[in-house]
C-alpha cells in the first residue's frame, strides 16, 4: 500500500475511538450536510439558468481555477472532476460544441489535448462565481459555528464528550 493510500485508509477509520458520538453531534452533522445539499441545490439550478449542466459548470471552474496560469490537460480535468478520462472527453466535447472551450494540441507531445475556456465561458463563470460567492456569503454565518466546532473536535478529541 502507497502511503497516500494507507493515509486515506486511516482517515476512513471510524473515530469512536477518540470520542463518543453525542446527539449534538448528529445535529450539527445533519445541519451541515442539509446546508451543503442546499449550496448543490442552489449551484445547479444556477448554472441551468445559464444553459449549463452541473457538471459543465464544474468542469469551466476547475478549467478556470486550477488551470490559472497554464491549460489543463483532459486528464488533469478528469481528476480534478473525478472522472474517468473517457467521461472528461465527452464532456470536453460538449462544451467545445457549446463554444465554451477550445483545444490546444501539446507542443512537446502532440497527442495530448490541453483545454482553455472561450471568452464566451469566461463571462458566464463569471456570472455564476459571483452568485456563488453571495450564496457563499449568506451560508457562511451558518457554516461558521458547524465548522468550528468540528475543528475544535478535531484539535481537543474530548470536545463534546460529555
Amino acid at each position: 500500500m502507497t502511503s497516500s493510500a494507507a493515509s486515506r485508509a486511516r482517515s476512513r477509520r471510524p473515530t469512536s475511538a477518540r470520542r463518543a458520538l453525542t446527539q449534538a453531534d448528529y445535529e450539527r452533522l445533519a445541519r451541515l450536510r442539509h446546508l451543503l445539499r442546499r449550496f448543490l441545490a442552489f449551484s445547479e439550478q444556477a448554472a441551468e439558468h445559464k444553459g449549463l449542466t452541473a457538471q459543465q459548470h464544474q468542469a469551466m471552474l476547475a478549467i478556470k481555477g486550477f488551470g490559472a496560469h497554464r491549460a489543463l490537460s483532459t486528464g488533469e480535468l478528469a481528476s480534478l472532476l473525478g472522472i474517468r478520462h473517457h467521461s472528461a472527453v465527452g464532456l470536453v466535447d460538449r462544451l467545445a460544441a457549446g463554444g465554451l472551450v477550445r483545444r490546444q494540441a501539446g507542443t512537446d507531445d502532440r497527442r495530448q489535448v490541453f483545454i482553455r475556456l472561450t471568452a464566451r465561458a469566461e463571462g458566464l463563470l463569471h456570472e455564476l462565481s459571483s452568485a456563488h460567492r453571495d450564496e457563499l456569503e449568506r451560508l457562511a454565518p451558518l457554516l461558521r459555528p458547524l465548522l468550528a466546532h468540528f475543528e475544535g473536535a478535531a484539535a481537543n478529541p474530548t470536545v463534546g464528550s460529555t
